[in-house]
C-alpha cells in the first residue's frame, strides 16, 4: 500500500500552488466525440445571511491559537476552565483547585508538621490549569465539474454557499477553499481564504464540462488540507465533496474507481473530516458515493434539492458534530 500511495502522490498534474484562473469565454473539450464537452461558465448562486458556526470543545491537545472554535491547549495562555492533577508536571498551577484539594487534610497535617507553615501542601495536592483557546475552521469544497451530473446546478449552489460562508468567515477568521476537478485533472481555483474580494475575482465564472478525474480531485484536496495543517496545527479542516462517486480518469493507470478509493483512504488514516454530497439521481444511484464516503471515513448525504442554503446547512451540521 505504501508503494501505491507514493505512486499516487507523485502522479498528480499540478500542485497546490497553481491557482486556476477562471476562463472568460467557453472552450471546447479535448474529447472530440463528446457532445457535452463544451465548457460553459457558471454564475454565482444566491447568497444569504449566515448564522454563526459554533463547534464544541474537541479533545485534542493543540499548540497554536485560532479564532473561532474553542480547543484545548497546553500553552499557558487561554481561558482557564478547569483543573486536573499536576502529576509529574507541576506547572501552570491552579491555586484555587490546589487549595481545595489540600483543605480536607490540613488539621491532620498541622498536627504532624515539623514546620510552622500555615498551609501544609503535598505534591499530590497540586492541580494544574486546563485552558482552552479559539481555533478556526477550514472548509474545503471539492466539486465535480464534469458533465457526469447537473454540473451547472452543482457549481452555482457551491459558489453561493462559499460566498455565504465567507461573509461569516471574514468576521470569524475561518477559511474557505474550492477544488474543482474536470477533464483530466483537478485545479485549486480558490486557495484557503477568508477574503470575499479574492473569491469574487476568482469564482465569478467557472467553466464546467469534460470527464471526471475523481482521484485527482481527492489527491489535491488531501494536499491542500495537509499543507494547511502544517501551517497551523490547530485548524479544523473539513472537506465537502460534491460528486456521484464515479470517476473515469486515472492518475497512475490503475482502474479509476480503485485509485479514487485508495486516495480516499488517506483521509481516514490522517483523521481528516469529510462528507460526500451524493449528486446521483436516486433512480440511477449505484451506491458509489456511499462507498467513497466509507473509504474516506466520513458521512454521505443525499440532498433532496441542491441549493446554496441546503448545502450550507449540511456544512454546518458537519462542523457542529
Amino acid at each position: 500500500m505504501e508503494g501505491d500511495e507514493s505512486e499516487l502522490m507523485d502522479a498528480g498534474e499540478g500542485g497546490e500552488g497553481a491557482v486556476a484562473q477562471p476562463d472568460a469565454s467557453p472552450q471546447q473539450s479535448s474529447s472530440p466525440g463528446d457532445a457535452k464537452g463544451a465548457r460553459k461558465p457558471v454564475q454565482i448562486g444566491d447568497q444569504f445571511e449566515t448564522k454563526r458556526i459554533d463547534t464544541p470543545l474537541d479533545k485534542m491537545t493543540r499548540e497554536r491559537a485560532g479564532k473561532r472554535s474553542y480547543t484545548q491547549t497546553e500553552r499557558k495562555r487561554g481561558r482557564y476552565i478547569k483543573a486536573r492533577p499536576a502529576g509529574d508536571r507541576p506547572e501552570d498551577i491552579a491555586f484555587d483547585a490546589t487549595l481545595r484539594a489540600a483543605a480536607p487534610f490540613q488539621q491532620q497535617r498541622l498536627a504532624e508538621a515539623t514546620n510552622d507553615l500555615a498551609l501544609q501542601l503535598r505534591k499530590g495536592d497540586l492541580q494544574r490549569k486546563v485552558r482552552v483557546r479559539r481555533t478556526g475552521n477550514l472548509i474545503l469544497f471539492v466539486v465535480d465539474a464534469s458533465w457526469s451530473m447537473a454540473a451547472s446546478e452543482r457549481m452555482e449552489a457551491t459558489k453561493g454557499a462559499i460566498f455565504s460562508l465567507l461573509v461569516d468567515a471574514y468576521q470569524r477568521r475561518d477559511q474557505v477553499g474550492l477544488v474543482v476537478f474536470q477533464r483530466d485533472k483537478a485545479c485549486l481555483v480558490l486557495p484557503p481564504t477568508s477574503s470575499v474580494d479574492l473569491a469574487q475575482r476568482v469564482l465569478k465564472d467557472l467553466p464546467v464540462g469534460g470527464k471526471t478525474p475523481l482521484s485527482s480531485g481527492l489527491h489535491m484536496a488531501w494536499q491542500v488540507i495537509e499543507n494547511a495543517r502544517r501551517r497551523d496545527g490547530e485548524i479544523r479542516p473539513l472537506m465537502i465533496l460534491l460528486t456521484d462517486g464515479a470517476g473515469n480518469v486515472s492518475m497512475t493507470g490503475m482502474p479509476a474507481q480503485e485509485e479514487a478509493n485508495r486516495i480516499a483512504s488517506l483521509f481516514e488514516q490522517s483523521n481528516l473530516r469529510s462528507s460526500v454530497v451524493n449528486m446521483e439521481l436516486a433512480a440511477f444511484d449505484r451506491g458509489l458515493a456511499q462507498k467513497l464516503a466509507d473509504a474516506l471515513g466520513g458521512t454521505c448525504y443525499s440532498l433532496p434539492e441542491l441549493r446554496a442554503d441546503t448545502l450550507l446547512k449540511t456544512v454546518k451540521r458537519e462542523i457542529d458534530l
